[in-house]
């Protein structure tokens, strides 16, 4: 009869616990080992992709060992995720933080001292206070997880001061308090910075790798970046999805595009009202929405399997934060999508947001973000350079992404390397790409005068190719393995023994030319315009003109009052067959629509139904209505007749301002009576006569108008407030 080992005994009591508490049947990669790491008292580092399972690695052992373990967690989001989750699983698990009123802190602390609390998680700022300490002492401690681990690196990307101090908070708990600190995104130099902050160098660590086999990346310029935002969002209808924008205002302005759009889509950012951003996330969790367009803020311990797309609006700051962002999609193991919309002057007003910051953070911010333009920038294995970053060697291509689905132009770069490697090796091993770059090209500055490095063989050498090139080069050398970042020293690089051996015996090498961004919205633009010329059915195009004639007449109206030409090129491209779709063509607005609409569209209804058209409903991007403060408050101050002036002084604006503002409120369909002001300026002769000229006219062209009115007997400004009139009476 077989006995057995404590051990054996151990591991069917673990996997018992998972099913019976998590309803797991097996753990995932190297989470049990980590586990028994953790119950056996080690301090423990776990370094693993997004969605791989690091919670389960410090949720399961604070179910089996005695006390409370204290997990130390950045967002107040991710802490109440996470209870909601373990509650719902039955576990006891609490947060203290600044959501909780004082008896709600009163009851917590209770409730962990006498060792009903299996989790608490807390922010690190908590920790900082006396009477936090003084309580957790009182408590029976199993062992301090922390969580999002990088935030203690100040190489790491989303580096928070309060997070270094952690150490410090532990050892005043006691001697012998295990930690396992945990995280998705480290870089070799993090990882080091990590362990010697917490002082756990003798830590056991696991590191998976970092390759999300199911995830497809791509890069796209931004170029019609709503039109683009909303067909790929409309490919995916009911599908969900997370769009990740820089900032509030941004964030805002994308949720209420998507929304009216036909796209359930909700906000989230920390300047909405707390209930209102809980309840926008539980509706991502709970179905009850499709896409949450959020800052950075969100999704970090969110647990939602099943993201299908994950899409960056913004430049992110850094290669962790897209990484882990987009490592949202896709939990499930079924493939997600993850598009970035790129443009360089998003790194530039990134830059500037770090203007202020300390330098070496400044620096460091600086960095990141070249990383993440020459992610973008580069046509080479999207896969291949995002394991390279975290130290993880790719050897092939890995054929799901956009640079490998669509390859770009090769070049024989022997000579060009064999350059690079010297550079590298005369100045010493001790500069980044920047400096080795400048001495290729031959460029003089103080950095390269001082080190003498205008003497050495190499300067200049390079001189042919730009800046671009070499930076390029030397990357396409790091990912070959010629070239590699120095861990101790961030920012420089250093040759390998493999590119040693390249100088000694220098064999072909192909490497594959940047994107030129500028150069493919140029070219896309141009086929736009091409299409734009061409672009609309003209068939359909005459029979709503020659409609427009007819009800004109009917209706004893200028044809162009009803639509104006580029209306009807636009309703002959995309064929509206619904009123709320003929409210956005440009120049129409829900006024029109309701007022004329009803025979255009039945006409096109009819040739989309004889000619067997799909309608391209989907490529029209339907503006979210801008009812701003100020168009409101001008509407209003109109309905009680305050006098112009008045109401342009109380908002700053010239008169001219405010036309152009009344004007946009007219044309999209809003009915303003404006009589009680132009009776002032004009008489009732003056305003008959441009009334009959708007009638006859076949165009509503302010310049034309003057032309024909003659400049001395009336002013522009007349002309445009009676155009107003003229709309607001015969076509709103």
């Amino acid at each position: 009869m077989s006995v057995e080992t404590p051990e054996v005994q151990q591991a069917a009591d673990l996997k018992g616990k998972l099913k019976e508490v998590f309803g797991y049947g097996q753990f995932r990669g190297v989470q049990e080992d980590i586990i028994q790491n953790v119950i056996a008292g080690h301090n423990t580092f776990v370094i693993m992709p997004t969605g791989a399972g690091k919670s389960l690695c410090y949720q399961l052992p604070a179910l089996v060992l005695p006390g409370t373990a204290i997990v130390i967690s950045p967002l107040i989001a991710l802490m109440k995720n996470q209870v909601d989750q373990l509650n719902a699983f039955g576990v006891n698990a609490q947060f203290l933080n600044s959501t909780l009123s004082k008896s709600e802190m009163n009851r917590v602390k209770r409730d962990v001292i006498s060792g009903e609390v299996r989790l608490l998680y807390v922010a690190p700022e908590s920790l900082t206070k006396d009477e936090t300490i003084e309580f957790l002492n009182k408590a029976t401690i199993s062992f301090v997880a922390i969580d999002e681990a990088h935030c203690i690196s100040e190489w790491g990307h989303d580096f928070r001061p309060e997070y270094r101090k952690i150490r410090g908070i532990i050892d005043n708990l006691g001697s012998g308090v295990p930690i396992i600190a945990l995280t998705a995104t480290a870089t070799p130099k993090v990882q080091q910075d990590i362990q010697k902050n917490l002082q756990m160098d003798d830590a056991s660590v696991f590191k998976t790798s970092f390759n999300r086999t199911n995830l497809y990346y791509e890069v796209r310029p931004k170029h019609n970046t709503k039109k683009q935002l909303i067909q790929y969002v409309k490919q995916r209808q009911g599908q969900a999805g997370i769009v990740y924008c820089l900032s509030r205002k941004k964030v805002e302005e994308i949720a209420e595009l998507l929304r009216v759009n036909d796209v359930r889509a909700r906000p989230y950012h920390a300047g909405l009202d707390p209930q209102v951003r809980m309840a926008n996330q539980d509706a991502f969790l709970h179905e009850e929405c499709d896409v949450i367009v959020a800052t950075i803020a969100f999704g970090m311990g969110i647990d939602k399997p099943d993201v299908r797309f994950v899409i960056h609006y913004d430049t992110p700051k850094s290669i962790e934060g897209y990484y882990q962002e987009t490592g949202r999609g896709g939990r499930d193991g079924m493939d997600g999508d993850c598009l970035m919309f790129y443009s360089y002057d998003d790194i530039v007003k990134l830059e500037k947001f770090n203007k202020d910051k300390p330098v070496t953070e400044r620096d460091n911010g600086k960095q990141l973000l070249q990383e993440m333009a020459n992610y973008a920038d580069s046509a080479v294995c999207r896969r291949k350079q995002l394991l390279h970053y975290f130290g993880e060697v790719y050897a092939t291509d890995c054929g799901f992404c956009d640079n490998c689905r669509h390859p770009r132009e090769r070049f024989e770069a022997r000579d060009e390397v064999l350059l690079a490697l010297k550079a590298v090796v005369q100045t010493d091993e001790r500069f980044g790409l920047d400096h080795i770059g400048t001495v290729l090209m031959g460029m003089s500055n103080p950095h390269v005068i001082s080190y003498a490095h205008n003497q050495l063989p190499i300067y200049g050498q390079g001189k042919g190719h730009d800046a671009q090139f070499w930076h390029s080069l030397l990357r396409q050398s790091m990912l070959s393995g010629l070239l590699a970042k120095d861990v101790e020293n961030f920012g420089v690089i250093r040759i390998t023994q493999k590119g040693l051996d390249f100088i000694e015996k220098p064999h072909s090498m192909k490497l594959t030319k940047d994107h030129n961004y500028d150069e493919e919205v140029k070219e896309e633009q141009q086929q736009e315009d091409v299409q734009h010329a061409a672009g609309h059915d003209e068939t359909l195009f005459e029979m709503l003109k020659a409609l427009r004639k007819k009800v004109a007449n009917q209706k004893n109206l200028p044809p162009y009052v009803l639509f104006q030409d580029p209306s009807l090129k636009e309703m002959a491209t995309t064929f509206p067959t619904r009123q709320e779709e003929l409210a956005h063509i440009s120049g129409v607005g829900q006024g029109k629509a309701q007022k004329f609409g009803e025979p255009f569209l039945t006409l096109i209804k009819q040739y989309v139904e004889d000619n067997d058209i799909t309608t391209a409903a989907d490529v029209v991007v339907k503006s979210a209505v801008n009812k701003s403060k100020i168009k409101i408050y001008i509407i209003q101050q109109i309905d009680k007749k305050m006098d112009l002036e008045e109401i342009a002084s109380s908002k700053g604006l010239d008169m001219r301002e405010l036309m152009e503002e009344i004007e946009h409120i007219c044309y999209s369909g809003t009915k303003l009576n404006l009589g009680y002001y132009i009776n002032g300026v004009l008489d009732q002769s003056r305003q008959e006569d441009i009334y009959d000229y708007f009638m006859s006219a076949s165009t509503d062209n302010i310049a034309v108008a003057l032309k024909e009115l003659g400049t001395d007997d009336y002013t522009e400004e007349d002309l445009r407030l009676m155009r107003i009139k003229f709309l607001s009476e015969v076509a709103n």
